[in-house]
């Protein structure tokens, strides 16, 4: 069973995280994790922070060579801006006043720091490393932006055109008309002192039927990847697959041809009855604009409850990319749950021989996405 903690706040010394229950064996690529946390803050619409943070990652333990060790993983990533805040009027549409009220404090920042999304970068170092795991089975995941204020790409793209063309985007958008007025949207919104959201679209793309389970309503795949994904700070909403308004136009349906089991269509996004059925998994994420605005938004003090003006701190104008790296990272490690749940194991020697034995049990159902 996979499980992972992070600790550390946004202007702390450091942000630290633990993953334990990886296998031994896997190749770890420092320059993915490298290149994914740099994803993560690279696109138009975030803080002048990101430029200040070189974010380098310390492994600290669990991995030796460049291979994991069957030990729990730690690593560490330092801050560059490191210092104390204080304020006292809390930010509508943060973690604020809910962590003052529940904790009893007075200084928002007691709240803020951990509540950051700036936590979040531990997890996508982390969910690299179960990345790397899922790549010894043909496993890929990539996301992109469809949607920036009310500017929407005009249709389905596939996963291959998504890869090859994301990368060439500010805004990882493949479709360069929507790029174009995205990111008028987001300089304008910068303009105001205003924020951005919209919707991320994040893929995995070679899953084998059978992961999850029917039996219980939390076995079923939904229950854990569904709450990692809402977890992601700025996530309001989460769609698998695309619903159609009748049952006729919804089904995908299902024909054989040469011992392979075809679909006309994905509507699903992969998955049926808590369980994925071997077509890619697709998943949308609405994420809402940022609540940290630069311009005067009404609160109050809470040493004394007068009316009052939130801080004006540094923050994004759009997070929606980010928030897709965040997404195929975090989903890495739930798919990553799941598949040792499946096949079990202490190396990833074990649990490729239990997976080739699990395929092979399925004849030609999956042959196309076993790699030998």
């Amino acid at each position: 069973m996979i499980r992972y903690l992070t600790a550390g706040e946004s202007h702390g010394d450091s942000l630290v995280g633990i993953l334990e229950g990886m296998v031994a064996g896997v190749p770890v690529n420092e320059e993915s994790m490298t290149r994914a946390l740099s994803l993560r803050k690279a696109h138009l619409g975030r803080s002048s922070r990101m430029a200040l943070e070189e974010e380098k990652i310390e492994i600290l333990s669990g991995i030796r060579n460049g291979l994991t060790t069957g030990a729990p993983i730690a690593i560490r990533i330092r801050n560059k801006d490191v210092r104390d805040l204080e304020d006292y009027s809390p930010r509508p549409g943060h973690a604020d006043l809910p962590g003052c009220l529940k904790y009893g404090f007075k200084d928002i920042h007691l709240v803020a720091e951990r509540a950051s999304a700036r936590e979040t970068v531990v997890r996508v170092a982390l969910g690299t490393i179960a990345g790397n795991f899922l790549e010894n089975f043909g496993i890929e995941l990539v996301s992109h932006t469809v949607k920036i204020g009310e500017v929407s790409v005009s249709r389905k793209y596939t996963f291959q055109e998504i890869k090859e063309r994301r990368l060439a985007s500010s805004v990882y958008c493949v479709e360069k008309e929507a790029e174009k007025l995205m990111i008028e949207t987001i300089k304008e919104a910068e303009t105001r002192g205003d924020t951005v959201g919209g919707i991320t679209e994040v893929r995995a793309k070679g899953i084998l039927p059978g992961l999850g389970s029917f039996v219980h309503h939390d076995r079923r795949i939904e229950f854990r990847i569904g709450g990692a994904l809402l977890a992601i700070p700025g996530v309001k909403g989460i769609e698998i697959g695309d619903t159609q308004v009748l049952g006729s136009l919804n089904n995908d349906s299902i024909s054989g041809k040469k011992g392979y089991v075809r679909r006309a269509t994905n509507h699903a996004g992969g998955i049926e009855g808590g369980m994925t059925n071997g077509e890619e998994i697709i998943i949308k994420l609405k994420v809402k604009p940022v609540p940290s605005l630069r311009m005067k938004v009404k609160s109050v003090d809470l040493r004394n409850f007068r009316p009052s003006f939130a801080p004006i701190l540094r923050g994004d104008t759009c997070v929606v990319p980010s928030v897709g790296i965040i997404a195929e990272k975090v989903l890495a490690l739930e798919l990553t749950g799941y598949f040792l749940e499946k096949f079990g194991g202490d190396s990833l020697k074990e649990v490729r021989r239990n997976w080739l034995g699990y395929m092979k049990s399925m004849g030609a159902l999956n042959r196309k996405n076993r790699k030998d």
